[in-house]
């Protein structure tokens, strides 16, 4: 492979943990204002997160690449409203994309058709990721400050359930 496509898919692993901590720090954010709701969706999102992480991992080590482990950073977002940790989710997902793309773009320009199929999956997944993102600040804009609305969105999102994703390397 690549040595440039290594590195990058190399570091697409620590920002997918750094991800994971982002998401656990929103949940602890909304734990601690009592929206159960909301902390079960970034806890879902974490673990998802977490998922991507390994499966780049295998990915690297099924072509006989070696992976490198660096430090993950902490979380650098202050929140102070409920709409701070959705808002900076949805920036994230968009950052996140952007580094997919430069893999994709990567692994393009040196016919690494194994790595492109390779995320396309994960290309895809970015789609849903920041549609989600997005809806989630629609509907807080939509029904936030109705401490009702708030409730019943709380309820949706605790109902969310976790499923590892079914990607075969």
């Amino acid at each position: 492979m690549d040595k440039n496509v290594v590195a990058l898919l190399n570091d697409q692993i620590n920002k997918e943990f750094y991800s994971a901590y982002l998401y656990f720090d929103m949940a602890n954010f909304y734990a601690s204002k009592g929206l159960d709701g909301f902390a079960n969706w970034y806890e879902i999102q974490a673990r998802e997160e977490q998922d991507h992480a390994i499966l780049f991992y295998h990915y690297l080590h099924n072509n006989n690449e070696d992976v490198t482990l660096e430090a993950i950073a902490k979380p650098d977002k202050t929140f102070e409203t409920l709409s701070d940790p959705l808002q900076a989710a949805f920036e994230h997902e968009q950052y996140v994309t952007s580094l997919i793309n430069a893999i994709y773009a990567a692994a393009q320009d040196v016919n690494d058709f194994r790595t492109v199929q390779f995320l396309d999956w994960f290309v895809k997944e970015q789609g849903e990721e920041e549609k989600n993102a997005g809806d989630m600040v629609t509907k807080m804009e939509l029904f936030g400050s109705d401490p009702k609305s708030l409730y019943m969105l709380n309820s949706e999102l605790a109902a969310r359930t976790y499923s590892a994703p079914s990607l075969t390397l």
